[in-house]
């Protein structure tokens, strides 16, 4: 039986665009492996607690107090999830240029030495290889080209994290312009869901 870890990122909502296609892409790998386990983690209903001087030692040091422990706990739970998974979809609403603060927090729980990654004398390693990533982006304008591109903040910054504890295969799916008026998200939407579609569909071909 594979493992599928859903994660969403957006405080809007109903409203959230990205919420909407990540169900679309939950669905559409479902049709095609229906015994599927399916773990969600809603970052914007239940954030992940941001790290601070009180707790960072629970992941990036030798847990002594009640909130070092607490700390690595939760780090634990959440890298236990990504282990487990063989897909991870992640809902990502691109939030003033880059990402939201409750995924950062997320990532800054998973990445941890000797857990997710390994240093060397070759330098990083990621210890999370074999996975297949599907990253939802929803944006209110234009930013996989033209000049905007260059304040993209979000996609290069979150292929960097995924990359560097191994996840390497990702597929990103781009819902843009969705801030120009309904036309442009109803098209935007459209055309994301056209590309899970065929994402799913050339899945199903090569098995």
């Amino acid at each position: 039986m594979s493992n599928l870890l859903v994660i969403n990122s957006s405080s809007s909502g109903a409203e959230s665009v990205s919420r909407l296609l990540v169900e679309d892409a939950v669905a559409a790998l479902l049709k095609q492996t229906p015994d599927a386990r399916v773990v969600r983690r809603d970052l914007g209903e239940t954030p992940v607690p941001h790290l601070t001087t009180a707790s960072l030692a629970g992941v990036r040091g030798t847990p002594e107090t009640d909130a070092h422990h607490a700390a690595r706990a939760l780090s634990d739970e959440l890298i236990a999830e990504l282990r487990a998974a063989d897909t991870i979809v992640i809902g990502a609403p691109m939030y003033n240029f880059g990402l939201p603060t409750p995924l950062r927090a997320w990532f800054d729980h998973v990445l941890r030495a000797g857990e997710t990654f390994s240093y060397s004398e070759a330098g990083p390693k990621g210890l999370l290889e074999g996975k297949r990533v599907i990253v939802v982006e929803s944006r209110g304008g234009l930013y996989s080209e033209g000049p905007a591109q260059a304040i993209d903040f979000q996609e290069p910054y979150l292929r960097q994290l995924l990359g560097f504890i191994g996840l390497t295969d990702v597929t990103v799916v781009r819902a843009e312009k969705i801030g120009f008026g309904p036309e442009a998200r109803a098209a935007a939407i459209e055309g994301a869901r056209a590309q899970i579609a065929g994402l799913t569909r050339t899945a199903a071909q090569a098995a």
